[in-house]
């Protein structure tokens, strides 16, 4: 194959590890988010049963990111980790507290020991949410570099551009995960979550378009892309779609209609991300070519990737089907 080819490709199987780690364990992630702010303690045990079984396995596709971006594009990942140590150890902690907290919130003694352990998994969602946007939001706005080597101050991410990607990441998963208990629940907490689900949606929308213009302001390429009529237009067709499916699926016989309309906003928004830093990996000038490793290492790693990406997404359906079904409230313990 030819070398290009055998790039695109490495980069087109990253980038599907990357993505649906946002969908999947983002969903989580906002769930955890609610749960800290759920005051009935029936309903915080319903919402962590709806994601007990899966959310480790969800997980899997940031391990797989991470080691494919080291494997498949070295001089890239050289580059941006040196510019993001603090927010990668703050999200790697924030990671283990919420595991621990999820894992271990029915063990604790009596309903206000629980409540502190669902402030903590909020705490730890949160944090890993803002995280990861500041993490997109500082790729985009471009790490600066030089013969390969980071040449920044490590401030890039504290900048106002990268926070507010981080907040945008947060509300949207916050809403998937609206979306997912709107799906997987019963009677007022499902009615709750469809209420907010409606107004997330709005904010996560608004925020996404600042966002998209925000972004354009960043880069001449990224002007020239997302202000061509070949992108906005079919771009903005398909976001009225996916909202259109959005709030007609709560009057719908399918309660996943609303999740899945708004997993279609993300795909979406991920989309045009791509669009607009295509061929870079690293803006300003670092292009995928440039960043990537040898032949032998890519299709060493594609076959590997050829292997782990449909096994994962076996095991994570598997995982869904085996604990698909309503989630009724019983109190604390039995929930089921």
């Amino acid at each position: 194959m030819d070398t290009d080819w055998i790039t695109l490709l490495c980069a087109a199987a990253l980038g599907f590890s990357v993505l649906n780690y946002v969908l999947l364990d983002g969903t989580d992630l906002g769930v955890g988010v609610l749960m800290g702010l759920t005051p009935c303690s029936d309903d915080r045990r319903a919402m962590a049963v709806t994601i007990l079984p899966i959310w480790d396995a969800n997980e899997t596709w940031l391990v797989l990111g991470g080691g494919g971006l080291l494997a498949l594009f070295p001089l890239a990942y050289a580059i941006l980790l040196p510019a993001l140590y603090l927010p990668f150890i703050l999200m790697f902690l924030a990671l283990m507290l919420r595991a621990l907290a999820l894992e271990f919130r029915d063990h604790a003694p009596g309903e206000r020991s629980k409540r502190w352990v669902d402030r903590v998994l909020m705490s730890g969602s949160l944090l890993t949410g803002a995280i990861q946007g500041v993490v997109l939001g500082t790729l985009m706005q471009g790490v600066p570099h030089q013969g390969g080597q980071y040449i920044g101050n490590g401030s890039e991410w504290l900048r106002a551009f990268p926070w507010f990607c981080g907040l945008v990441l947060v509300l949207g998963y916050a809403w998937l995960g609206t979306c997912w208990l709107y799906w997987r629940t019963v009677d007022e907490l499902q009615r709750r979550s469809a209420r907010q689900a409606r107004g997330l949606a709005l904010l996560t929308v608004l925020a996404l378009v600042v966002l998209v213009f925000w972004s354009a302001t960043l880069h001449v390429q990224y002007a020239q892309r997302l202000t061509d009529p070949r992108v906005w237009i079919p771009a903005a067709a398909l976001l009225g779609f996916c909202l259109l499916v959005f709030f007609c699926g709560f009057a719908a016989r399918f309660d996943f209609l609303p999740l899945f309309a708004a997993l279609g906003v993300f795909v979406l928004a991920f989309a045009l991300m791509l669009v607009a830093l295509y061929p870079l990996i690293i803006p300003p000038s670092l292009t995928l070519q440039a960043a990537t490793s040898s032949p032998k290492s890519q299709l060493f790693m594609l076959i590997g990737f050829a292997v782990l990406i449909p096994v994962t997404l076996i095991y994570n359906t598997f995982g869904f089907r085996v604990f698909s079904g309503k989630v009724r409230v019983r109190g604390e313990g039995g929930s089921r």
